[in-house]
């Protein structure tokens, strides 16, 4: 073969040995390019440079071929979906024209019947009223449903098609705030109902949702008065009830239909009772629509409309929580579609979680935790709660709860004698210009920051815990939404004598909403202490963090889409979140006299947690440089200071500025420093170097963790042959390292294709690797 030749042919031989490192390692560097050369001469006619347009092209074919299989499944799932909403729209424009001659006839029959009864019982008579309600409801719901009774926009964040989980959208000018959610469930229908109508096994916010009275109609609907209560999503605002008609009915193509409204009569409202706390909402007509199809499988129409009274709420901040369809999307229409998918994955196998246990198990431990934060963080004095006084301050409520029962667990069975009660502290604060998933995934992942000051959960309130480690081992997890994991918190801490103990303590950790940042919903995590003898009796003490989002019109959410389609584009660099509310909320054990002492303690230290979240959140609104800004780890002074220093180091050593002169801030500068794209890792000048800091791309070079760098050895990996190299350029203060290898923490081989060093000051050493890769078989 002419190495001159533009378009190189190869034999057949050529392609097979090409074919197995290709294998291997899809994208070789140079240096492994040439390594293969000398290893098959039969390779040794090929140029460098054809080489590597080899294997480009074949990366790009290979890319295109995957394509092609994945354009293929989607032309043949929109055919089928294309398919059903066709005639879907054909039979309800039939069905529209049928609907409203059963109507007259309905109301004719209706009350000629309840004219010429006279029923012995009131029941008889409400049942009556009922039915002429719930067919208006019906009416009402298949309009908003499948047709243009409201003005649906596509809620943000939310991509319609067949890779989505569904089509959400929220209402645009209509009467209080609404949202619709389509998706294809693979379940059985009267299963689907089921499922939807018990609120309180998938909605979160749902504190009861009972069946207050219950008649049946002749053709075999059933219309149930309901009374449901929501908890309060923050402590800036009360709870909501709602009172209910609900009907349950089988159309006559076999479509099954929920429809429910709130209703008004004084006869209906009769069977009601009376709540306190609570401010009545009203539900406009909102349901279900379930279309069985072939296969098992059904198309599920979800609506949920209400009006939530927020000129009820005396704070300004919180009205827009009642005003935003989009955040009644996410928390309670998203949600009841996402549960039956999840539903249907656990039924054919496809949902893995850890721990030997049942996904049910889990998903009612995840319920359990939620319901535990809600019932802390609104206080109902029906639960046993009573609040305490303040100390002057009215940032942080207390509340006590006496009515726990501890006997029920052998936590901590060695103080259960001595255990009074649970106290709960909990603030609400206004956050700016930082989405809500960044700042709960960083909480997360960052508790030693907040969290180190007081075990909370095992000791008294004199204890202090020290050098705490944690570990995460998932449970179950749903797909950008929910998560729950096992946290294994180890360390010390020092007992009342002045003795340090060592301790294992263990969490159970919810995560929600923080692996979906196109979406602009609530984010929160909610932790309890458990032991080994988790029962569905034990008490879970929930504890956590809640973000919601403050958006209360369309101007704001036509805005964030601008934005996030900027973004997409690479026409911004910047995207500041508006403003949301956090929501903290910790329970803390007492003993028999220590329940002032505790909620003093209780106190400063959501003081504490509140400051750090304020400094936490002016960091990340002044960096907000990108969409994983999040990710950057929390650098002391110390550490900001060391990165100052390699950076203008390198500008004096090489001439070249990696962050641009006019960045002055300093918390950008760090944040600039951590996402650059070349990996730099400065390490210590001993006997044996130290890693000391490094950014992401370092990091990731590593195979290892901020937290972890230190005890990463510098000779297993980047000194891996580069001891004689590196005692040459010491000597010249900065130099340049030829293409070369080094090692992961985890004994993984990387190819970087240049190498920089230079002096940072007396102590310390930095280094640059560019165009770093992992490589196989070298």
């Amino acid at each position: 073969m002419d190495p001159q030749n533009k378009y190189a042919r190869y034999t057949n031989e050529q392609l097979e040995i090409l074919e197995l490192v290709y294998n291997e390692c899809p994208k070789p560097s140079s240096l492994r390019r040439q390594q293969l050369m000398k290893e098959a001469p039969i390779l040794a006619n090929i140029a460098p440079k054809q080489l590597k347009v080899w294997f480009q092209n074949r990366r790009c074919r290979e890319k295109q071929r995957k394509e092609t299989s994945r354009l293929h499944g989607l032309n043949s799932k929109l055919t089928a979906l294309n398919k059903i909403l066709v005639e879907n729209n054909d039979h309800l424009a039939k069905q529209s024209t049928q609907l409203t001659l059963q109507k007259h006839t309905l109301r004719k029959h209706l009350y000629g019947d309840c004219s010429s009864q006279r029923p012995p019982m009131e029941a008889s008579q409400v049942c009556c009223k009922l039915s002429a309600l719930a067919e208006q409801s019906l009416a009402d719901f298949l309009a908003k449903a499948t047709g243009t009774a409201v003005d649906w926009i596509q809620l943000l964040g939310m991509k319609p098609g067949p890779d989505s989980f569904g089509i959400v959208a929220i209402s645009h000018g209509c009467d209080g705030i609404a949202a619709r959610a389509l998706g294809l469930v693979a379940l059985e229908a009267t299963r689907i109902v089921e499922v939807l109508k018990d609120k309180t096994s998938w909605l979160w916010d749902c504190r009861r949702s009972d069946v207050i009275h219950i008649c049946s109609s002749e053709n075999g609907s059933t219309m149930e008065i309901m009374h449901t209560q929501l908890y309060a999503p923050t402590t800036l605002a009360p709870p909501r009830d709602f009172c209910t008609l609900r009907l349950t009915t089988s159309l006559e193509d076999g479509n099954l239909v929920v429809c429910e409204r709130s209703i008004s009569d004084a006869e209906c409202l009769s069977y009601v009772p009376s709540t306190q706390y609570f401010v009545r909402a009203e539900m406009l007509t909102s349901g279900y629509l379930v279309r069985p199809c072939e296969g098992g499988s059904c198309i599920v129409h979800i609506i949920d409309h209400l009006d939530l009274k927020p000129s009820s709420v005396s704070e300004v901040l919180t009205r827009p929580l009642y005003r935003s369809s989009s955040l009644l999307a996410q928390r309670m229409t998203v949600k009841a579609l996402r549960f039956l998918k999840h539903l249907a994955q656990e039924e054919i196998g496809e949902i893995v979680v850890g721990g030997g246990q049942q996904p049910s198990v889990l998903r009612s431990l995840s319920r359990r935790m939620a319901r535990g934060f809600n019932d802390a963080v609104n206080g109902f004095p029906d639960d046993g709660w009573c609040t305490m006084g303040g100390d002057g301050l009215d940032n942080v409520a207390v509340s006590c709860n006496a009515t726990i029962n501890f006997s029920l667990s052998k936590f901590q069975s060695d103080r259960l004698s001595s255990l009074a009660g649970v106290l709960c502290a909990k603030a609400s604060m206004l956050l700016q210009n930082v989405h809500p998933s960044y700042l709960i995934r960083f909480l997360r992942d960052h508790r030693s920051e907040w969290g180190c000051n007081m075990d909370f959960f095992q000791q008294d309130a004199a204890s202090r815990s020290h050098g705490k480690r944690q570990a995460h081992v998932p449970l179950f997890h749903t797909a950008k939404e929910d998560f729950l994991e096992a946290v294994i918190l180890e360390g010390h801490y020092s007992a009342e004598d002045g003795t340090i103990l060592s301790r294992e303590i263990y969490l159970l950790q919810l995560c929600s909403g923080i692996e979906d940042e196109d979406i602009d919903g609530c984010s929160q995590l909610i932790f309890a202490p458990v032991d080994a003898n988790l029962s569905d009796d034990m008490p879970l003490l929930s504890s956590g963090f809640r973000v919601l989002p403050l958006c209360d019109d369309m101007d704001d959410i036509v805005k964030r889409q601008s934005d996030s389609e900027e973004l997409r584009s690479g026409k911004r660099k910047n995207h500041k979140f508006a403003r949301s509310i956090l929501t903290i909320a910790f329970q803390f054990m007492y003993e028999v006299g220590t329940r002032d002492t505790v909620a003093e303690m209780a106190r400063n230290y959501i003081r504490n947690v509140m400051d750090f979240v304020q400094r936490i959140t002016l960091s990340l609104a002044a960096s907000s440089l990108g969409s994983s800004s999040a990710d950057a780890p929390f650098v002391s002074s110390k550490g900001a200071s060391l990165i100052h220093q390699i950076l203008q180091s390198y500008s004096v050593s090489h001439g070249v500025d990696i962050i641009p002169r006019n960045f002055t801030d300093k918390d950008a500068i760090v944040m600039l420093f951590w996402h650059y794209a070349a990996a730099i890792i400065c390490c210590s000048l001993k006997a044996t170097p130290e890693f000391v800091i490094a950014n992401q791309a370092g990091l990731q070079m590593l195979e290892t963790k901020i937290e972890e760098l230190q005890t990463v050895s510098w000779e297993r990996t980047i000194g891996y042959g580069l001891d004689s190299e590196l005692a040459k350029l010491l000597r010249e203060e900065n130099g340049e390292l030829p293409e070369g290898i080094a090692q992961t923490s985890k004994g993984k081989r990387v190819c970087y294709e240049r190498g920089l060093v230079w002096r940072v000051d007396e102590q310390h050493l930095a280094l640059m690797f560019v165009n770093w890769s992992f490589q196989a078989g070298i």
